[in-house]
């Protein structure tokens, strides 16, 4: 995606301060670190602009995404992503149906040959107990692993597909998607586990990030990043209600307590 730094900041910007930016990042750019790549941190460099991102999404991924523009701030930030206490929530479409209204997967990643992130058991290890999805201990794979928890709720279904509200209990690269897939349910539009090139995105979003911020009165970050209007298209057909009603249901969803007390 070629653009300009001054234009994607001004379109995508969310809430900006003395020490952070937010935007809502579109599909197809990279945050920083991509090889091969023009990425949102080398774009602001280009423009004299320094920024050091509190936590990374995919390049596929749309949504939010926060950066700091001192370090002092990027060390507070940083430090509740390390500790597990940001609360982050996210938006998928995937394929087919089936799962229940909510569901806790609970499988550990490890990383196999390419770089590639997998789940760390065999694929036939993976058991469904109701709403939970997890494997025995006996079942992990010896070599570094890690333990990783992904919940979600319903938010509407469709003949083929269901949307979801996801929270990543922990933080691991690529843990929704490798997640989802591995239970059967892939995220649509996804390069790493959908091949056919049939659809014009990667339907996952980044939609809501709580922080505290020492620096703010009150004393917090609560972002949220609207999907843009392709997110809520699927082939040409809408995913239901209006965005706006299937937003309000997953935000309401996702205001009940979680199976596992998140």
């Amino acid at each position: 995606m070629q653009t300009s730094w001054p234009e994607l900041r001004k379109q995508c910007l969310i809430l900006e301060d003395e020490a952070v930016l937010a935007l809502n990042k579109p599909a197809g750019i990279s945050v920083t670190g991509e090889r091969h790549d023009t990425d949102i941190v080398e774009l602001a460099a280009g423009q004299g602009e320094t920024l050091y991102p509190v936590h990374r999404i995919d390049k596929v991924t749309s949504g939010l995404v926060l950066l700091a523009k001192e370090l002092k701030a990027h060390g507070e930030l940083t430090r509740q992503f390390n500790k597990r206490t940001a609360q982050k929530a996210y938006l998928a479409v995937v394929e087919g149906d089936g799962l229940p209204d909510r569901g806790v997967i609970e499988l550990p990643l490890s990383v196999g040959r390419k770089n590639r992130v997998r789940i760390a058991a065999p694929r036939e290890s993976i058991r469904r107990d109701g709403d939970r999805w997890r494997v025995d201990a006996a079942d992990v794979l010896a070599g570094k692993n890690y333990p990783s928890v992904t919940e979600f709720v319903v938010v509407t279904r469709t003949s083929e597909h269901t949307v979801l509200a996801l929270r990543p209990i922990t933080g691991r690269r690529h843990q929704i998607r490798v997640h989802l897939a591995w239970i059967g349910h892939a995220i649509v539009g996804d390069p790493l586990f959908d091949r056919s090139g049939t659809h014009a995105r990667t339907y996952l979003h980044s939609w809501r990030l709580s922080l505290e911020a020492s620096w703010r009165s009150p004393a917090e970050l609560a972002l949220e990043a609207i999907p843009g209007p392709d997110f809520w298209q699927l082939d040409g057909k809408p995913l239901g209600d209006t965005p706006g009603q299937l937003l309000g249901s997953a935000a309401e969803l996702m205001t009940h307590t979680t199976i596992d007390g998140h």
